[in-house]
Formats: C-alpha cells, structure tokens, sequence
C-alpha cells in the first residue's frame, strides 16, 4: 500500500536514509513523505503498529523486482524424466536407459521409471518387478530409490533421486 491507500491510525516511519522517525499518525507521516517529494510505502502491515517507510515508489519496486530475479536466479528447478521400460527389455537395451537415467541423474535430474505392460503382459507383472530392481540396482552408486516400485493401473513405476553428499 502507498500514500493515501494507508488508513492506520498510527504507523511507525522510517525515513528515507533508514532513520527510525518514530511512531505518529499516518496523517502526519503523509505529510513528511509529500514535503520530501517522495511516497509513503507500508512495507510491514503486520507488524504493530504497521511499519511504512518513505521512499521513492518506482525506485522501490525496481529495486525489488532485482531482488526476486537474483534469487530467482540462485535456484534450481528439479525436473521429473520419465523412461519407458517394457517387459520383455534386452540387457543391452536396459544399459542403454540406465546410462540415460545416469545422465540425468548428474544433471540432478529425479528419474521416474515406467514399466508399461500390454495385452498377455498384464498376466506376469509381479514377475517382471525384478526389471525395476535391476535398473536401480545398477544405479545405486549414484542414486537412491525414492519411491519404491507401484503398480499404478498398467504400468508400474519406480522414482529415483541423485544421492546427497
């Protein structure tokens, strides 16, 4: 909120260099912005009484849209990949997608691995669980399981997430 939208009694001001003004009538304080040339800016509503701050408005939203992008910048966004394993994969097929999930993983990626079944497969998914074990099995150098194989309707699926040192 800013100059005329602040309709506390009493505010407590801080003054354009940082000095504490004290606690007065927000009246008053609109009045010390304006001989200034300057807004009025509440920057803690609650707080008691709500603390305002007289500062130059458009300087103080740049100054805090930079602020935001550092951090946004500071980040990292953690992506979910997926890889689709069938039934009856080969060996050489499997290293395949664990040298896939192991890229990912260093990238500090998570991996979610699917075993998606069709028509007869449906018959031996209890058996086709030790695929799932295998691939984190060859990854567990690197990674750990962080959600353990689930049977979710025709696919069963397994997440896994890069050690923390």
């Amino acid at each position: 909120m800013i100059n005329e939208q602040i309709r506390d009694k009493e505010v407590r001001v801080i003054g354009e260099e940082g000095q504490q003004l004290g606690i007065m009538s927000s009246r008053d304080a609109m009045k010390l912005a304006k001989d200034a040339g300057l807004d009025l800016v509440k920057i803690a509503p609650t707080a008691k009484p709500p603390v305002c701050k007289i500062v130059d408005y458009g300087k103080f939203r740049y100054e805090q849209a930079r602020r935001e992008k550092e951090a946004k910048k500071k980040q990292k966004v953690i992506e979910v990949k997926e890889l689709r394993l069938s039934p009856n994969i080969d060996t050489n097929d499997l290293n395949t997608k664990v040298n896939n999930a192991r890229k990912f993983l260093e990238k500090g990626d998570k991996v979610k691995v699917t075993l998606r079944f069709r028509g007869r497969e449906m018959a031996h998914m209890g058996a086709s669980k030790h695929i799932l074990d295998d691939f984190a099995e060859n990854l567990k150098d690197i990674a750990s399981v962080e959600k353990p194989p689930k049977l979710e309707g025709k696919s069963m699926s397994l997440v896994l997430a890069k050690n923390i040192k």
